[in-house]
């Protein structure tokens, strides 16, 4: 979708910004480019869509060099989403949406519907938001219109330059896992970039870890947020990552069925009574009871000692969690540690709206297995 080859930046006065940057972007994918500041990443992004100009190299889109194409028309296939977010203070919510298709001429209707349609798709309700102006929303309501404005007339790929590094911790991760449900139904290429390692681990397919040097901005690693963290290429991407990037693996390392301790036979069924949710590829979560009858369980409100799962809201005794297989070792270590006995069921993700049956126990001893194993070299 996206190809840098041999592409440079330098400026006037000699300054290099990129130098000899080569990597691809497929479709469909997120890329993460991260760096400290000076590195180049955002320099990068912007000459994908000609809004700065490489001095050096080439870069096609679906095929076209860019260089040969007119740049208002290359920018018009592009979202582009910012840290200021830029919306127009005069301008309505759905004014401020409808912008990009009001250029392209779309019809008044045409433009409302698209507008009203996005705002709902970015989790705003637009009767309540659509005529209100800018300065009445939230930071994190003003940067989802920023985002709804991006994917106005539909562009196969989205530039994202630090959108919600100006927002605060709670909101911003807020706006990360829905702009992670966002992805999966848009299903557009994406290029963002971040400072923040911790934010690219959460969001790419792939990351682009830059480093800033002498002769300009460059390339270390393009990888899966797990191969970075296991397999850091150079000392700049170790020291990068952080002595926490062990930390890190356990939010993109997944539970596998065998990593299990196997159940003992008759414990294969779903548990009775139970009710399923889904929140997610990795949480697809089921809740479950038994009925071993033990008092302490009864006293507790409920029938037997394995817990509902990661979510399971259980109003009398919220102290056992369970998950499943799939989500990830971060979510079974929190979980595994909320266990009196070390020993944590874990159920198959469930099937429609029926109940998960148990896989088979989490141990410390199978976590730290199943870390190790996911990656041998590591």
């Amino acid at each position: 979708m996206i190809v840098l080859e041999g592409v440079e930046k330098t400026y006037p006065d000699g300054t290099v910004a990129v130098a000899d940057l080569s990597f691809e972007i497929g479709e469909g994918e997120l890329v993460c480019l991260v760096g400290p500041s000076g590195c180049g990443k955002t320099t990068t992004m912007k000459m994908i869509n000609r809004l700065v100009e490489p001095t050096a190299g080439r870069i096609l889109v679906a095929g076209e060099d860019v260089r040969k194409l007119d740049p208002v028309k290359l920018r018009r296939r592009f979202g582009y989403v910012i840290q200021q977010i830029g919306l127009f203070p005069h301008l309505t919510v759905r004014a401020n949406v409808g912008c990009v298709p009001r250029l392209l001429r779309w019809n008044r209707a045409k433009t409302g519907a698209r507008a009203d349609e996005l705002l709902e798709l970015v989790g705003l309700d637009p009767a309540v938001v659509g005529g209100r102006y800018p300065h009445e929303l939230s930071g994190g309501q003003q940067q989802r219109v920023g985002v709804a404005r991006a994917l106005a007339a539909d562009p196969p790929v989205l530039l994202m330059d630090e959108p919600f590094s100006a927002i605060d911790p709670i909101a911003r991760g807020r706006l990360q896992d829905e702009f992670s449900r966002l992805r999966r139904e848009i299903g557009k290429t994406i290029v963002f970039v971040t400072h923040d390692i911790d934010e690219a681990i959460r969001l790419a397919d792939r990351v682009a870890v830059f480093r800033a040097g002498p002769d300009g901005g460059r390339l270390d690693q393009i990888d899966t947020p797990a191969g970075i963290l296991a397999r850091p290429a150079t000392p700049f991407v170790a020291d990068f990552t952080g002595a926490e990037r062990t930390l890190r693996r356990l939010d993109v390392v997944t539970l596998r069925r065998t990593d299990l301790e196997p159940p003992v036979p008759g414990e294969h069924a779903a548990r009775p009574g139970t009710a399923a949710t889904a929140v997610g590829p990795a949480k697809a979560l089921a809740s479950a009871s038994s009925g071993s009858g033990h008092p302490a369980d009864a006293a507790n409100g409920h029938s037997g000692t394995d817990p509902g799962p990661v979510g399971f809201d259980r109003s009398t005794d919220r102290r056992d969690r369970s998950v499943v297989v799939g989500s990830t070792l971060a979510e079974a270590l929190t979980a595994l540690l909320a266990r009196p006995d070390a020993r944590l069921p874990v159920y198959d993700p469930p099937a429609g709206d029926g109940p998960g049956t148990l896989a088979g126990y989490l141990t410390p001893a199978a976590l730290h297995a199943a870390l190790r194993a996911a990656d041998p070299a590591a």
